[in-house]
């Protein structure tokens, strides 16, 4: 996949409006702490938890993107870092961050696995990690996700790459998916919010 191709097509790919799940458990993490936002596109992540008050920094492979995230965030009048780079070689700081988000961050295993690790040593004790991503079972549906079983999530593999978490919330279901033009319809997701003890 060619991010910046896909980043340079008019408007926003998934919208501009945050993720639902991490709306709904946004306040889970400690106010005004620092938040990673992984492969965070063009923005609408960072924006959103930046308008709450965050100290947000947003990492991805995709230049274009990122300046969509950093347009994004002048238009909503809140200040975000970015971070271009790839997140096979990304390293994440040891007990950092008060959150870490990973909202559809399809990654080769040989990447995520690692890069889950790490997360899970950059947050702070009590922070907390929340990921929304499709499941395996997301090849049957026609609404958005990569077409690689290998770059979609098993609730078991990815419980086990956050080892040292404790698991508020682990869950792989069905929902509706409306996030601009790419995630549209009928999904099944896996959700974490694990919180680093």
């Amino acid at each position: 996949m060619d991010w910046d191709e896909r980043y340079s097509e008019p408007g926003y790919t998934y919208g501009t409006e945050p993720n639902d799940f991490l709306v709904s458990v946004a306040d889970t993490i400690t106010p005004g702490g620092r938040i990673l936002c992984l492969a965070e596109g063009e923005g609408r992540n960072a924006v959103y938890l930046a308008s709450l008050g965050y100290e947000v920094t947003g990492v991805d492979g995709s230049e274009v993107g990122l300046r969509k995230a950093q347009a994004l965030a002048a238009e909503r009048g809140v200040t975000i870092t970015t971070i271009h780079a790839d997140l096979g070689t990304f390293e994440i700081d040891p007990g950092k961050w008060d959150g870490i988000i990973a909202c559809y961050c399809h990654v080769p295993s040989v990447i995520r696995i690692p890069l889950h690790q790490a997360a899970a040593r950059g947050l702070k004790p009590g922070g907390i990690f929340v990921l929304e991503a499709f499941s395996q079972e997301q090849l049957a549906y026609d609404t958005g996700g990569p077409q690689s079983l290998d770059m979609l999530k098993s609730l078991d593999d990815v419980k086990e790459e956050l080892a040292g978490l404790e698991f508020r919330h682990a869950v792989q279901l069905e929902r509706e998916v409306r996030e601009g033009n790419r995630h549209t319809g009928l999904a099944s997701v896996i959700q974490i919010v694990g919180i680093k003890q």
